[in-house]
């Protein structure tokens, strides 16, 4: 039965901040339970970034609950998952630990409590979609409707009708042959000019779209294909200090991931507290706390860069 009930839901809807903690993503359990929903097969996302379909019916999607049942000695978690109505349509068994670690105590509770997915093969079957709330007027219902209906019948008898629509409470229709004019707009002739240098002996080419040039040795080399991909690497490298990053446990470092939650950088554990090797792509680094405060360096073209981090343990 739970397992039918989950089918009919398309999102779970997990908050930044549980109601259970004081600060958003305490102990990371924001970012825990979204990715576990992710593993185990559902569309989960954050109450702050809901897609459209969600925002238009709030009925596609459960709210995840976190109940906290801790005692002294021991950290409890059950997940609950309730529909638009606050019903409750699902609850994990308690999930327990001992550690004393707040972090690791949270994260191994949850994720035992999250066993209770293991037997299910969640597929979205679309009910939601038709069970949003319905607001119904009946205000001059009675006279549009006879309207509509000979509105209706003469049309279904004149061929040349652009538009046919049915409104009632049986039957919802709408076909529009109006032709719908072409966004196309005719190309211009546009005159390129290319001005390129090489790098050997001091190479010039300029192109002006007369076939002529004046290379006065060797060839020119076009650099624009390995500039635009050091580009792309160096923004990807320079939005890491542009937000915050929640690091996720791995057996040998983190993985630190924004919110979206994305791979952003995996780091490793070395000899020394608080100091990791890096890697971003293909570019490697080291990552350390200085003063109470986080940083990524790596080399860049020769030059050795260093980026400030906020990250979230």
């Amino acid at each position: 039965m739970a397992q039918e009930q989950l089918n009919d839901y398309k999102y779970i809807v997990v908050p930044k901040q549980f109601a259970e903690f004081k600060r958003e993503n305490q102990y990371q359990t924001s970012t825990l339970v979204k990715y576990l929903f992710v593993e185990k097969g559902f569309e989960a996302v954050y109450e702050d970034a809901l897609p459209q379909d969600l925002k238009d019916n709030g009925c596609l999607g459960l709210r995840a609950k976190l109940v906290d049942g801790s005692s002294m000695f021991t950290t409890k978690a059950i997940i609950k998952l309730e529909n638009c109505s606050g019903e409750e349509v699902f609850t994990t068994e308690e999930g327990k630990s001992k550690e004393k670690d707040y972090k690791e105590s949270y994260g191994e509770a949850i994720r035992e409590a999250f066993t209770s997915f293991d037997t299910m093969n969640y597929a979205y079957n679309g009910k939601a979609e038709n069970s949003g709330p319905i607001t119904v007027s009946m205000k001059n219902d009675v006279k549009k409707l006879a309207e509509e209906r000979r509105q209706n019948h003469s049309a279904a008898n004149r061929p040349d009708v652009m538009v046919e629509q049915e409104a009632t409470r049986e039957n919802q229709r709408y076909v529009d042959r109006r032709p719908v004019p072409s966004d196309l707009k005719k190309a211009e002739p546009k005159t390129e000019i290319v001005e390129q240098e090489g790098n050997e002996e001091q190479l010039s080419y300029n192109d002006q779209n007369s076939g002529e040039s004046d290379i006065s040795k060797g060839e020119g080399k076009d650099k624009s294909a390995t500039s635009g991909m050091k580009q792309g690497k160096d923004s990807e490298l320079s939005t890491l200090a542009s937000g915050t990053l929640y690091a996720q446990e791995l057996p040998n470092g983190y993985q630190l991931v924004d919110s979206t939650p994305k791979i952003r950088m995996k780091i490793e554990k070395t000899s020394m507290p608080d100091f990791y090797m890096a890697k971003v792509g293909d570019t490697s680094g080291t990552v350390f706390k200085k003063n109470g405060t986080w940083f990524f360096e790596y080399y860049s073209r020769g030059n050795l860069i260093s980026e400030e981090l906020d990250i979230k343990f």
